[in-house]
C-alpha cells in the first residue's frame, strides 16, 4: 500500500525494522545513541552546542505545541496566532485550554501571512509577548515563512514559537539566525520519515532554564526536561519513552543524511508535488491553491462537482488500487488531501496519478465532470 497522507507517512523497511528489538531506555548502551540523536537534531535546527538544546517529549506534535506554549508564554499571557488553517485553529485551542489568551490574526487559507500583517498586529497590541505560527499548514498546503515572520517579531521585541511539525527536515530553518525564537517544534515522523511517537523542541538553553517550573504541568514543562538532562545526563529520560521509535529515528536520520539532507529531501518532495499537481490537472481536478502559494508537503484539490463523486468512495477506489489518502478535509469547501512526503518517489506519484484516473472512472467522473 502506498501511503499518501501528510502524516503518518510511508517509511522505509530499514526504519521499521529498527522497531523490532526490545530496548531498555535507561541501559547505558542506549544512552549514547539518545545523546547523538539530540545533538544531530539540534544541529539540523541550526542550533549551537551550549546555546541550544533538544528537549524531546513522548507523543504527538500537538503535545509539543502545548508544551512550548505552557513553557514560554506566561500564565494568562497573550500570544498572536496568524490563522490561515486548521492547525492554527488548534494552536488557539491549545493556548486557551492552557490558560493563555490567544489573539487571532485572520489570514486567508490560500496564502501565507506577511511580515507587515505581523508587524501591524504587534504594534496594535503591546501586551502580546509571543507569536505562535504554523510553518506548513496542512489544512490547505500553504506555507508561512518563519524567517519573514521572525524578522517582524524580532523588530517588535517579541518572541516566536514555530510549529514546524509537517515542515521540518524538508523546509529550511536556522535557529541561530532567529534569536527571537523560543522553540521550533517537530516530530520523528513527517519529513524525517521516522516512526511516530516522539516530538522534539529545539530551544535556547537560557530561555528554557529560566522558564522551568512555570508551565503549570510537570509533563509539559520543557524547562524541566532541560533541568533533568543537566542533572542526570543528556542520555536520560524523565519518564518511560517510546524507545523503539527513538531507535528507528536514528536509522531514519542515517537515511536522511545518505539522501543528502534537507536540500535533497526538499527536492524530492518538490518533484513529487510537481508531478502530482500536473497529473491531477490533467484529470480535470482543480487545485485549491494557486501555484505561487503551493507548498511541497500536501496537495489539496477541489472535489469534483459531479453526481457520482463521494470522497469516501474515491478513497475506497484508490485503496483498491494500492493507494491510501486521507478520507477527510479541513477546508471550508469540500476538498481532497493528498500528501507528497514520506518514503515516496516520483515513480510512486506517477502510479498514484494512474490510480486516481481509475478511481474517478469507477465513480463515473470524466475529465470534463471533474
Amino acid at each position: 500500500m502506498l501511503l499518501l497522507t501528510p502524516g503518518p507517512v510511508q517509511t522505509r523497511p530499514e526504519t521499521r525494522a529498527a522497531m523490532a528489538a526490545d530496548i531498555a531506555p535507561w541501559d547505558r548502551d542506549f544512552a549514547p545513541e539518545y545523546i547523538r540523536i539530540r545533538e544531530r537534531v539540534r544541529d539540523l535546527a541550526g542550533g549551537r552546542a551550549g546555546v541550544h538544546a533538544t528537549l524531546p517529549l513522548q507523543g504527538a506534535g500537538h503535545m509539543m505545541v502545548e508544551a512550548a506554549i505552557r513553557t514560554f508564554v506566561p500564565p494568562a499571557g497573550r500570544l498572536l496566532v496568524p490563522n490561515n488553517g486548521t492547525y492554527a485553529d488548534r494552536i488557539i485551542r491549545l493556548a486557551r485550554e492552557a490558560g493563555r489568551d490567544p489573539v487571532t490574526l485572520p489570514v486567508p487559507d490560500t496564502r501565507g501571512v506577511t511580515a507587515q500583517e505581523i508587524a501591524d498586529a504587534l504594534a496594535a497590541d503591546p501586551t502580546l509577548s509571543h507569536v505562535a505560527m504554523v510553518y506548513s499548514e496542512t489544512g490547505s498546503g500553504i506555507l508561512n515563512d518563519p524567517a519573514v515572520v521572525g524578522e517582524a517579531v524580532r523588530a517588535a521585541g517579541r518572541r516566536l514559537i514555530v510549529d514546524a511539525v509537517s515542515a521540518f527536515g524538508a523546509l529550511p530553518f536556522d535557529l541561530s539566525a532567529q534569536p527571537e525564537c523560543d522553540a521550533v517544534l517537530f516530530t520523528s515522523n513527517k519529513c524525517f520519515e521516522g516512526m511516530p511517537g516522539i516530538g522534539f523542541a529545539v530551544c535556547p538553553i537560557e530561555r528554557a532554564r529560566e522558564r522551568a517550573g512555570k508551565a503549570g504541568s510537570w509533563c509539559f514543562d520543557l524547562g524541566d526536561v532541560l533541568l533533568h538532562a543537566e542533572r542526570s545526563g543528556w542520555g536520560s529520560f524523565r519518564f518511560t519513552p517510546p524507545v523503539q521509535a527513538l531507535s528507528a529515528f536514528g536509522v531514519a536520520l542515517d537515511l536522511y543524511d545518505r539522501e543528502g539532507g534537507q536540500p535533497a529531501r526538499l527536492a524530492r518532495y518538490t518533484e513529487n508535488m510537481r508531478l502530482l499537481r500536473a497529473g491531477a490537472e490533467r484529470l480535470g481536478l482543480r487545485p485549491y491553491l494557486d501555484a505561487a502559494h503551493q507548498g511541497p508537503i500536501i496537495l489539496t484539490l477541489h472535489q469534483p462537482d459531479a453526481p457520482g463523486f463521494t470522497l469516501q468512495g474515491f478513497v475506497d477506489a484508490l485503496k483498491r488500487r494500492g493507494v491510501l489518502i486521507s478520507n477527510f478535509f479541513t477546508t471550508k469547501t469540500p476538498t481532497i488531501r493528498i500528501g507528497c512526503i514520506g518514503a515516496v518517489t516520483p515513480d510512486d506519484i506517477r502510479r498514484a496519478v494512474d490510480a486516481m484516473a481509475g478511481a474517478l472512472e469507477e465513480q463515473g467522473i470524466t475529465r470534463r465532470a471533474a
